[in-house]
């Protein structure tokens, strides 16, 4: 387990929350009083506590396996496994980075989707099914030129 000082990240624009955030307005004050259990017990180690002290997900290092660990360790009424939801995310193959729609062959984002939610027409040409995409965000860190893109859903 790492400790709360090497969990804790710089602050970043937006914000991608832990699926099982039951109330997004309310985050911030009770994740104040907490040590970053959430990020502690993250097997995949993408929960990243910033600067505010609350929890965000980073995929450069891996992708969430909603394993429920993180909701089942908080102890301040944010996180709960009944809340459980997709990730609050949209991603995108940036077709000027892929490597594929420039006629390499390359299926680095699609080996790890479990879902099948990555299409390609053909050989080349990757697109996300955001119909099947379930936002866990293993396709981002094994993309070799960073071309999946991920946009933050606003929330409630």
């Amino acid at each position: 387990m790492g400790s709360l000082a090497s969990a804790l990240v710089p602050k970043q624009e937006r914000c991608i929350r832990p699926p099982y955030v039951k109330a997004h307005r309310a985050v911030a004050q009770k994740c104040l009083a907490c040590d970053g259990k959430c990020a502690a017990v993250c097997e995949e180690q993408i929960i990243k506590i910033r600067e505010d002290k609350t929890p965000c997900l980073f995929f450069s290092e891996s992708g969430c396996t909603y394993c429920d660990a993180c909701a089942l360790a908080c102890e301040y009424d944010v996180l709960h496994v009944d809340a459980k939801a997709s990730i609050a995310a949209t991603f995108e193959v940036d077709v000027v980075a892929c490597m594929s729609w420039h006629h390499v062959m390359c299926f680095s984002c699609k080996d790890p989707c479990l879902d099948d939610a990555i299409i390609f027409n053909g050989l080349f040409c990757p697109e996300i099914d955001m119909s099947k995409c379930t936002s866990c965000g293993f396709c981002v860190r094994v993309c070799p030129t960073n071309a999946i893109k991920v946009e933050v859903n606003a929330y409630e």
